[in-house]
């Protein structure tokens, strides 16, 4: 499904702000995961404070562009999942522990503040 051009805005500035408090981010692909893995993720993600979100690369690189993030903006492409913290180690720590467990969840790249 398409977005129109205000949904999209709205995407970019959601992601803005979780970019604008987070302290990391940790960029995973997840080609080939199951839906009831990726809920399982989620729900772990969100019990140590992580928001877990897939988007679309364009939106995303727009999103982090002039924070610190950007610096993992040539790693934003194919299918993947954005992990924003405000805990410096949580996203890391979640998507580590679960990429232990799943061989199909590869993690990209990760910015600790800039």
């Amino acid at each position: 499904m398409s977005l129109n051009r205000s949904e999209k805005e709205a995407v970019i500035s959601e992601v803005t702000g979780l970019a604008t408090k987070a302290q990391t981010l940790v960029i995973a692909e997840y080609r080939g995961i199951t839906v009831a893995d990726m809920t399982k993720l989620r729900t772990i993600a969100r019990s140590n404070g992580v928001s877990l979100s897939v988007l679309k690369n364009t939106l995303a690189r727009r999103a982090v562009a002039g924070s610190g993030f950007e610096v993992v903006s040539d790693q934003m492409t194919g299918p993947l999942i954005y992990s924003f913290s405000e805990d410096a180690v949580a996203a890391a720590r979640v998507v580590a522990d679960f990429a232990k467990t799943n061989d199909k969840l590869v993690i990209r790249a990760g910015a600790y503040g800039g």
